[in-house]
């Protein structure tokens, strides 16, 4: 009967199971929830509505504009002046600005210039800047600037959410690995567990010495410990995952204890974070966010030099308005009777002018340094991620090999032993060179979904599917 109650015990834990329910969070279904509910991705939504609303603002320069402007004086039973002066403005885009206004004044101390008939003058007319302000001016220089920050914010938004991926996804690859280095020691613990009995009830049967039992239970008490570790670490990462989970009403989420990851992420990593069949021969930067806010933003700032090298042209502006008593008809707007004018303006030395302009050419040629610099450093960064790509490739091969080969090692001194060639000590020494390789597939596993992430945030991709 030599150690024939070992091997039944030994033999018995490939039957025992875990009676617990648990819950599965699939990664993509966890992803999907962290794009819609946390709140640093709603924030990041809420940069579109900033860049629409300064372009309404930006627009809100051309609007038409209503002016109205009534004065009135009387004292002592003398009505010393009466005025009233409407106009009509509509700006439009290349500085020029279309204008109607009604005037009527009287009273007995009104300026000779002021004269008008009793019914009103009516006048129509146009304001053109000459000089400073045809080509490009204040209102067209920033409504230019908002369309190209419109944009900008959507690019911001992409690279915003893609951060908040990248981090809640690195949270749940360090859960995962949590959670199999958890199943590790609870699965070996079993094996102690078991093996301790056998060792046991084979001493109390004689067929071992008593002192195995003391190495089996130091061998079972380590793996309780290495456990208990274990769960510590696995209910730390639980707690930084609920990190990421939201609600619709932005509570936050507590993650159950029953609720475990999905252990089969190679089969879904690719196509939730949208970067499968991507070779490296294939991969462009044309559409890239960071680049295209860059971009953006590099426009923005040409339009603000060319602003700025305008005004140092003299400001030359042009009025001239038809004048009429009977605005209905049409053949009274004559060119006899009119009010003109022109106003010129020019500082002497456009210190002012000058400084502005080059401040905005350093300003410009840094944005342009940084894309530059940007753009250099992605296609670097992707080149190496997808370097370190087929690396792990090879690791996880590798380190899957190892671990076939202690399992055969194990089994084969566990056989030994059942046939009193073999010590516990080796058994155990055996087992442990096991775990560690268990834990160093779960590690570099681990760094893979990682630098699968990292080629996500390199690529900048805002999932479309989540």
């Amino acid at each position: 009967m030599k150690r024939l109650v070992f091997i039944a015990l030994i033999l018995l834990s490939l039957f025992e199971g875990m009676a617990q329910d648990t819950l599965v969070l699939n990664f993509k279904e966890y992803l999907g929830y962290v794009k819609k509910y946390h709140p640093i991705a709603r924030q990041a939504e809420l940069q579109i509505g900033v860049g629409q609303a300064n372009l309404m603002k930006a627009r809100g320069g051309f609007d038409p504009k209503l002016e109205l402007d009534y004065e009135r004086k009387q004292f002592k039973g003398t009505e010393y002046w009466d005025r009233l002066n409407a106009t009509f403005k509509v700006p439009t885009w290349f500085g020029i600005e279309l204008k109607g206004n009604f005037e009527q004044n009287e009273g007995a101390f009104i300026n000779p210039d002021e004269t008008v008939p009793i019914d009103g003058l009516y006048s129509a007319g146009v304001s053109v800047p000459v000089g400073q302000g045809l080509w490009i001016n204040d209102r067209m220089a920033t409504l230019r600037k908002a369309k190209f920050f419109r944009e900008q914010t959507v690019a911001d938004r992409d690279l915003a959410v893609n951060t908040i991926l990248f981090e809640a996804s690195a949270a749940y690859f360090d859960w995962l690995q949590a959670y199999r280095d958890q199943e590790v020691y609870r699965n070996f613990l079993k094996n102690a567990r078991i093996r301790f009995e056998g060792i046991r009830k084979s001493a109390l049967a004689g067929d071992l010495a008593a002192i195995d039992t003391v190495e089996a239970r130091i061998a079972m008490e380590n793996r309780e410990l290495s456990l208990e570790q274990a769960k510590v670490k696995y209910f730390n990462k639980s707690l930084q995952l609920a990190n990421f989970l939201w609600l619709a009403d932005n509570v936050p989420v507590e993650l159950q204890e029953n609720v475990i990851p999905d252990i089969s992420m190679d089969e879904v990593i690719d196509t939730t974070l949208e970067i499968g069949g991507t070779p490296l021969d294939s991969f462009t930067l044309e559409n890239h966010p960071k680049l295209r806010s860059l971009e953006y933003k590099v426009a923005g700032l040409e339009v603000d030099k060319r602003l700025k090298a305008n005004k140092l042209l003299p400001r030359i502006d042009l009025e001239y308005n038809f004048l009429t008593e009977t605005p209905e008809l049409i053949n009274s707007f004559v060119t006899d009777e009119y009010k003109g004018g022109i106003n010129v303006s020019f500082p002497l030395f456009l210190r002012k002018e000058r400084g502005d302009l080059k401040l905005a050419k350093f300003k410009l040629n840094d944005a342009r340094f940084e894309f530059d610099n940007a753009e250099v450093e992605i296609r670097n960064k992707i080149r190496a991620i997808y370097r370190e790509l087929e690396s792990f490739d090879n690791q996880n091969r590798l380190i899957s090999s190892i671990v076939t080969d202690y399992q055969t090692l194990l089994s084969a001194e566990e056989r030994k032993f059942s046939f009193g060639e073999s010590s516990l000590f080796l058994i155990n020494s055996r087992e442990s060179k096991l775990i560690e390789a268990e834990l160093k597939r779960n590690q570099v596993q681990n760094k893979y979904y990682y630098a699968k992430a990292k080629l996500f945030r390199s690529l900048a991709i805002n999932p479309k599917n989540l």
